[in-house]
């Protein structure tokens, strides 16, 4: 893949060889960060977990002290006794039945977080080839089975960021805006990585965090100590 003059500049000022210390290499993503808009700062992590077993999947939520700059559109699935409580919380998209049976229907989802009540969960076995490839499928494991839609729907929009890792064994979390101070986005970083950190599979050997770095949108990857 061929790559702008501007990416090429930018990517000349890091060491591709060196681990920086994260407050350097938040500082080296602003200054390649290469996008016109104010871009989000994103963390990869390699994680030394077999992907082949299902046991060593990552996945966990954690609140960034920041949030991520961004408000993800939140869809609860509830009973018509609860849909009143989702939309005063803050939920974009509230429904029950007909919504599970659109989506079932267009295979379409418009909403980037769902959340559903404990008694929604065999209903919403219907779409979840659809919900389950997409990240979006409710789970006790990152808190979105709740009985409590006030406090999860509110954490949500505060920053609460749900991760987990891919087929390759890798997790990709945006922390934050470039235009956040440095020090917002090293806390949000911490907090991330010690959330990675406890999220480790029991059953995973050896070394658990093989590889971390970050990069701003559009920017040349930097790695960080870990």
């Amino acid at each position: 893949m061929a790559r702008s003059k501007k990416y090429l500049a930018a990517a000349k000022k890091i060491d591709q060889n060196k681990a920086y210390p994260i407050a350097e290499a938040i500082k080296l993503a602003k200054e390649t960060s290469l996008s016109k808009f104010d871009g989000s700062l994103e963390v990869h992590v390699r994680l030394g977990v077999n992907t082949a077993k299902s046991d060593q999947q990552v996945r966990s939520a954690v609140t960034l002290p920041h949030g991520t700059g961004k408000t993800k559109k939140i869809a609860a699935f509830v009973g018509p006794e609860k849909e009143k409580d989702a939309q005063e919380a803050g939920a974009d998209i509230v429904g029950g039945q007909e919504l599970i049976d659109e989506i079932k229907k267009t295979g379409k989802v418009n909403f980037e977080v769902a959340l559903a009540t404990p008694d929604m969960m065999p209903k919403l076995a219907i779409i979840a080839k659809i919900l389950g490839p997409k990240g979006l499928m409710p789970s006790p494991k990152n808190d979105t089975i709740t009985t409590n839609l006030k406090k999860t729907i509110t954490d949500l929009k505060k920053g609460k960021v749900n991760f987990k890792s891919d087929d390759t064994g890798n997790v990709h979390q945006s922390i934050g805006k470039i235009s956040f101070t440095d020090d917002q986005l090293a806390q949000n970083y911490k907090t991330l990585i010690d959330a990675i950190r406890k999220a480790k599979p029991a059953t995973a050997k050896g070394t658990y965090l093989l590889n971390i770095s970050i990069a701003s949108t559009m920017g040349p990857g930097i790695r960080v100590e870990n």
